[in-house]
């Protein structure tokens, strides 16, 4: 993996991240992964959460954990799947709990792209994982490069919508002030938490579209 060439508002807030040595170690990591074995999502698709919604456009962070690690699954994007896919478990779950909320018909594509294109910052913890290994590329330095996304963002914005869904995603919290933005909470879309009860039902769409609103901003068309 080289140097990340990120649009010019995210180099401004995270270029330093890339001189880190943890950086350089994680980029040596991805490199030999993506050599030795099939791993997701693309190579050229790692940051897609970065180049398909901008810094300065950026109004709700909705937190994943891993890439999907199927094949032609991954498209960069957080619970996110190429066009024409089958929807894996998650996003189906995801998916209905849009319709229960806003009574919309259940999305054709599982592709979120039209989410980031909005101001959804669609970003997992790790950025990339080894074929049918899930987890696989956890600890190896894409948490602390993902906490430092969500740190730079509470400190340099205001007003964000932070959905936070699942174990992990809750544990960035702590990276959030919780005086300048909203988190909304939730169980992991994943069929043994929502089977559980900890996901149906949030309502995070329109309680996230209302804040929009409430604060002047357009909501998003999910």
């Amino acid at each position: 993996m080289e140097t990340p060439q990120l649009p010019a508002d995210w180099q401004e807030l995270l270029g330093q991240e890339f001189q880190q040595p943890y950086f350089k170690k994680l980029t040596r990591f991805v490199a030999h992964e993506y050599a030795a074995h099939t791993c997701y999502p693309p190579k050229k698709d790692i940051f897609n959460a970065f180049s398909s919604c901008g810094a300065n456009r950026v109004k709700v962070v909705l937190l994943g954990q891993d890439p999907y690690h199927g094949p032609g699954q991954a498209n960069g994007l957080a619970f996110s799947v190429h066009p024409g896919m089958q929807h894996p478990p998650s996003l189906r779950n995801i998916f209905r709990e849009l319709q229960q909320d806003l009574g919309t018909d259940y999305p054709a594509s599982g592709d979120l792209g039209h989410w980031a294109q909005q101001g959804v910052l669609l970003l997992n913890a790790t950025l990339s994982v080894r074929a049918q290994k899930a987890g696989s590329h956890q600890g190896q330095g894409w948490e602390t490069f993902t906490d430092a996304v969500i740190t730079q963002l509470s400190r340099h914005k205001k007003g964000l919508v932070f959905l936070l869904w699942g174990g992990q995603a809750k544990k960035k919290g702590r990276h959030i002030d919780e005086q300048r933005h909203t988190v909304l909470r939730a169980g992991h879309p994943s069929p043994l938490s929502a089977n559980r009860g900890h996901w149906f039902g949030n309502a995070h769409f329109s309680k996230t579209n209302q804040i929009l609103r409430d604060q002047g901003n357009k909501p998003i068309v999910w």
